[in-house]
């Protein structure tokens, strides 16, 4: 079974005045291609930690990181950058889309900076639209969608540029019980007919 990230006693300080907080202690293990592992923990935790460094977005202190075989720790910030857009797709708590840009519009941006022809951003659109049943909603802006429709828009955009590893950070921690409950239904589903690699940060245990 392929190996999509290894981490290997990983240790990120970092120093508030003059104490040195110690964020991560050393983090081993590894994650495989298609597995859907969650990361558990309360504030404070250390968990958004772990996940800018699994999404590049951060350096540890030491230790080792191999995201889909490739050595991350002692890259510069623009080489990370170039891998975390290659390799990483991002879905966040606060859903992050362009409230003065339609559902369509959001999906494009991200296929329009890497100079994907318009007959295939369509055709991918709808494919991804589909995926996570929001057909119909392309015209439709941000502000008229629910906080469930939103974030299902946040997973198609992030799943449409076909990253090794979905990295989701408290993403249905903003919405309520029952629609939580069928986001993650929803979001397991995704995973298995993709067979994407996915790393779910939450403090929720249910």
């Amino acid at each position: 079974m392929k190996k999509v990230i290894e981490l290997q006693n990983i240790k990120r300080d970092f120093q508030v005045g003059e104490e040195t907080v110690h964020a991560l202690r050393g983090v081993s293990f590894t994650i495989n291609e298609g597995e859907f592992v969650t990361i558990m923990g309360t504030s404070g935790s250390g968990k958004s930690t772990l996940l800018n460094t699994l999404g590049c977005l951060d350096t540890p202190t030491s230790g080792e990181y191999l995201l889909d075989g490739i050595s991350v720790r002692t890259m510069s910030k623009p080489q990370r950058a170039v891998l975390r857009n290659r390799k990483i797709g991002f879905v966040f708590q606060s859903y992050n889309l362009w409230p003065h840009m339609t559902v369509y519009e959001n999906l494009a941006f991200g296929l329009e900076i890497k100079k994907v022809p318009k007959n295939v951003i369509r055709s991918e659109i709808e494919r991804g639209l589909k995926l996570v049943n929001m057909s119909g909603y392309e015209k439709k802006y941000p502000g008229q969608l629910s906080g469930g429709q939103q974030q299902r828009i946040a997973i198609a955009r992030a799943l449409l540029l076909k990253p090794s590893v979905l990295l989701l950070d408290e993403p249905f921690s903003a919405l309520d019980a029952k629609i939580r409950a069928q986001m993650r239904e929803e979001l397991k589903r995704i995973q298995e007919e993709l067979n994407i690699t996915v790393v779910f940060v939450t403090h929720d245990q249910e």
